[in-house]
């Protein structure tokens, strides 16, 4: 089941990728910021998530400057996918990511946040609530064609003390690799 709007955030603790942003492990208190946390389910092989993280990262650091705290975790099974080995994703974090790039290899988190596909959304106001879930765009594919901004919006709502206008989309991306 996904997390409905006004569920607490389920806790983790999970290997960091990305030794530049947060420590060996980050939590989710620890991601989050003063003003919420976003976090993103992701992976490294999924053509929606490439496509995406130039604009990912433009969000992570608008985040930044918000105060609101940004996360990804890769639950993909790199047994199956080895390029989302946890080694592949020290790789791409030190091509430049800023934030916290997390591994949960024991698909516990994203089944806890009933996240499906990658890229996906979670959006969590300063309590620690879930305010908006689904989508950063209406195209993660091609950055040219994107006419919605429905994660920016509901970031800008919540900052703004508001109830997001759209709080829940579908994310467009490709299925979570499950274990066997």
């Amino acid at each position: 089941m996904p997390l409905a709007i006004g569920d607490a955030g389920p806790n983790f603790d999970l290997k960091n990728a990305n030794a530049g942003h947060g420590g060996e492990t980050v939590s989710f208190e620890d991601a989050m910021g003063e003003a919420g946390l976003v976090v993103v389910f992701e992976c490294n092989h999924c053509p929606y998530v490439v496509a995406s993280v130039g604009r990912m990262n433009v969000m992570a650091e608008r985040c930044q400057n918000d105060k609101v705290g940004f996360v990804g975790i890769n639950s993909n099974d790199p047994v199956v996918y080895p390029n989302d080995s946890f080694e592949h994703m020290v790789k791409r974090a030190e091509n430049g990511m800023p934030y916290a790039y997390l591994h949960d290899e024991s698909q516990e988190i994203a089944h806890a946040y009933g996240a499906k596909r990658t890229p996906e959304f979670y959006l969590f106001n300063p309590s620690g609530q879930l305010v908006y879930h689904g989508r950063m765009d209406d195209n993660p594919k091609d950055p040219n064609h994107v006419t919605t901004s429905e994660l920016g919006d509901a970031i800008d709502a919540m900052l703004a003390g508001q109830t997001p206008s759209i709080q829940h989309t579908e994310s467009i991306g490709c299925s979570v690799k499950w274990k066997a």
